[in-house]
């Protein structure tokens, strides 16, 4: 009895020690060693392994200056469990920080203060073209996701693959998908992928043909990085998340039309000039644009002309001169011809 006993209490203290280290196991992205960069806004960083022992960081504003001077601006580190990279404080102080010693002199590299970028591009896989622009995808094609930013060096950490971001994709309906399934049936989570490079590409990871999950209308698509909670702390578009982009889920072309109707419009307004035709004398037909570019057809009466008209023909056949008495002596010859016979 005394021997099961013991068996159990030794399997519970490995339990109670394998607690601690599953919690651990997700804090390595808030852990800072020597060279590491941070970035503005993240709060909790435990950069006791970076700060060799000193209480101090210190900041030149010339790489020559450093050794030479005292730091353009120092701050105590009362605690390095807990750091906060202020962006109120460390913005305008980009790049190295040195930890320093008693004397006040760089005493070696503690990290490296970068201000975050992020963007994101929303491609068609099908066909290959970047669907940002125009807004428009065609039901049933494909969509990857590209990233751009400089959070992948949060993989530099220790343990870190990556740095978390998240794609937020919004249904016309207002919902929020925390997946995507592709064309194979493959589902992808867009939650916290560990980017490590940039440009990151997801591939194509949403079938945008799966109407019975993804209804055809306008979609909301964004990224955001809440790593130790920066977009908390410095919530800046571009910076922690990027703007929303519209991307409308449709089978035709919405471009198609308006702008053909557009052009023609610009077209006829700018180009063409007004028409008249006169005829004789006082009634004209002009051709008047209207500012909406709509033709209308008017009736103006014009001025009389000032010279007069040119003689216009008139219908009824002229005869050559002369011919009157060719015409008398065929009658007479016909009446002479006529007694003859008679008599």
């Amino acid at each position: 009895m005394i021997h099961r006993l013991g068996k159990i209490c030794t399997v519970l203290a490995l339990v109670l020690l394998l607690v601690p280290a599953g919690v651990m196991a997700a804090a390595p992205i808030s852990t800072i060693v020597s060279g590491n960069t941070v970035f503005l806004g993240e709060q909790g960083l435990d950069i006791s392994a970076a700060m060799g022992g000193d209480s101090q960081i210190g900041w030149w504003a010339s790489a020559a200056s450093i050794g030479a001077s005292a730091p353009s601006y120092t701050i105590s580190v009362a605690g390095p469990g807990a750091f906060f990279i202020n962006p109120t404080e460390f913005s305008g102080k980009l790049g190295p920080w040195y930890h320093l010693d008693a004397s006040g002199k760089a005493n070696g590299t503690a990290f490296t203060v970068a201000d975050p970028n992020l963007d994101i591009r929303v491609y068609d896989a099908t066909v290959g073209v970047d669907a940002t622009s125009n807004g428009w995808i065609t039901t049933g094609d494909e969509v990857e996701f590209r990233i751009t930013t400089n959070l992948y060096q949060m993989g530099q950490r220790s343990g870190v693959a990556g740095a978390p971001i998240t794609i937020k994709v919004q249904s016309p309906d207002g919902a929020t998908f925390s997946s995507l399934i592709n064309s194979a049936g493959t589902t992808t989570s867009i939650v916290n992928i560990p980017v490590g490079n940039s440009p990151y590409s997801t591939g194509a990871i949403w079938d945008t043909g799966r109407h019975d999950t993804y209804t055809p209308g306008t979609y909301s698509i964004w990224a955001e990085c809440n790593a130790n909670s920066m977009k908390d702390n410095y919530g800046e578009t571009g910076k922690t998340y990027t703007a929303s982009w519209g991307l409308l889920d449709q089978e035709k072309n919405p471009l198609i039309g308006t702008n053909t109707r557009t052009a023609s419009t610009t077209t006829a307004a700018t180009s063409a000039p007004t028409t008249v035709k006169t005829t004789v004398p006082a009634t004209v037909l002009t051709t008047v644009t209207t500012p909406a570019a709509t033709t209308v057809l008017t009736t103006v009466a014009t001025a009389p002309p000032t010279e007069a008209p040119t003689a216009v023909p008139t219908a009824k056949q002229t005869k050559s001169p002369g011919f009157e008495p060719v015409l008398a002596g065929a009658a007479l010859l016909i009446a002479l011809a006529w007694s003859v016979r008679k008599e």
